[in-house]
């Protein structure tokens, strides 16, 4: 199948290589692939120039994100960051449309102006916005009509997402929620192809609400762990 993975960060680079072992054709978007491939010193997070992952991915390809999103069959993952994804999402909309789009983005705010903020062992807390009333793949769906957006695997590390059994073997539980049956049921056989075998349907795309708040108590308890970056375990649904 041919799948585009919009964005060129850790997260992204995770699911484009499992895809690619995966037999996938791989069709990786970002703004500007020149300026992306021009990059040669790590990110603020560490991460390495995405020039020197795809040299040791060579059967990805890199294209613009109307490019990369045109390439996809089907399926589309989101790994935009949440600040920006609407409005990227919205320009590429015909692109999209009748396609299916996971989307794992957190609508994090950075360096918030708050009156209590929660220090970290790498600065304050972002800020979530929207929240409670609304969510990022709520206001996704609404920009994009013609496409069926699925909220997932934004509750775990996406490095934890494509390999589950690097945690407790695999048993713990990923989610899903969205407007689309088929959607879900495409989300769903993706996450079986990963490893996942305790996935939970939650509902409708409002429960993306649920998801994205999840966030703060994925750090939380990270950091309890003595994990400042990122976050190697799973949550498991008891029932």
């Amino acid at each position: 199948m041919k799948i585009a993975v919009l964005g060129t960060g850790g997260g992204g680079r995770a699911h484009a290589a499992k895809l690619l072992d995966l037999g996938h054709e791989v069709h990786v978007g970002t703004r500007d692939p020149q300026a992306t491939l021009a990059r040669t010193e790590p990110d603020v997070m560490g991460t390495p120039p995405f020039g020197q992952w795809l040299a040791d991915h060579s059967g990805a390809q890199l294209h613009t994100f109307g490019e990369a999103a045109a390439a996809a069959d089907e399926l589309v993952i989101n790994g935009i960051d949440g600040h920006n994804a609407v409005a990227a999402l919205s320009a590429i909309a015909n692109q999209l449309a009748g396609k299916t789009l996971i989307d794992y983005a957190v609508p994090y705010i950075y360096n918030p102006q708050v009156e209590h903020p929660w220090p970290t062992p790498w600065g304050i807390m972002p800020k979530l916005d929207p929240c409670d009333t609304d969510s990022l793949g709520e206001r996704i769906q609404r920009a994009l009509p013609r496409t069926k957006v699925v909220k997932s695997f934004v509750t775990q590390e996406q490095e934890t997402v494509v390999n589950p059994r690097a945690v407790g073997d695999g048993d713990h539980t990923m989610f899903v929620a969205g407007e689309h049956h088929d959607a879900k049921q495409q989300a769903t056989e993706l996450l079986k192809s990963y490893g996942w075998t305790d996935i939970l349907d939650v509902g409708p795309l409002v429960c993306a609400r649920g998801m994205e708040m999840y966030a703060h108590l994925h750090s939380a308890i990270g950091f309890g762990l003595g994990q400042q970056f990122g976050g190697h375990f799973g949550i498991k649904v008891v029932r």
